[in-house]
């Protein structure tokens, strides 16, 4: 009697335990599928944006479109890297002289002047010509002047030796500005100022 009471009492407890290990299985099955359907929903939320607060979309900045902004660069040349020469085409007396002692106040290197070739007719208008590699030297010269126009060095050159020596840049003096005094530069360099701050 006691092996029979023994061998029905082993077939309730095994099949306890394996139902017990079966549940176990299917729960944590079920908890695996559940994260992973979890985690794949916060995934596609935070990528796609849509569950952000309002005051998240307040504070993250959208940027929809990029404009290019143009930047003017101003470059500026040494006075003394480069040399002038005036020519007078405007056929008053001494002006291209006047206009050459003028200049050297200001700092440029300025050759002796000279008059325009007998075939260039009388100018009205100055223009600064400079040879190739030159054109920020003669737009300086040009804005000392008050912003004659420039234009590349014509050839024959309209010097009376149709020659420049060693200048880059040529002045053609028209009646424009022959004789007449050049304009007070405008100052590079900003004027500092001084601030008085009230008594502490």
């Amino acid at each position: 009697m006691n092996q029979e009471q023994r061998r029905p009492s082993r077939g309730p407890v095994s099949r306890g335990s394996n139902l017990n290990s079966t549940m176990s299985i299917v729960v944590a099955a079920v908890a695996v599928l559940l994260g992973f359907l979890i985690l794949r929903d916060i995934r596609s939320d935070s990528g796609s944006g849509t569950t952000a607060t309002p005051d998240q979309a307040t504070d993250e900045a959208i940027v929809t479109d990029t404009i290019p902004v143009e930047t003017t660069v101003v470059v500026t040349v040494p006075l003394t890297a480069f040399k002038v020469q005036i020519a007078n085409a405007s056929k008053v007396a001494g002006s291209a002289g006047t206009m050459t002692t003028e200049l050297q106040g200001r700092g440029f290197i300025v050759q002796p002047a000279m008059n325009s070739s007998e075939v260039t007719p009388k100018q009205t208008a100055t223009v600064v010509y400079f040879l190739p590699g030159f054109e920020v030297q003669a737009a300086q010269v040009a804005e000392q002047l008050g912003g004659v126009a420039t234009a590349a060095m014509p050839a024959p050159i309209p010097t009376e030796t149709g020659k420049l020596g060693e200048a880059s840049v040529l002045i053609l003096l028209g009646t424009d500005l022959a004789g007449k005094p050049l304009a007070t530069p405008v100052p590079t360099v900003p004027v500092a100022t001084e601030t008085t701050l009230p008594p502490g």
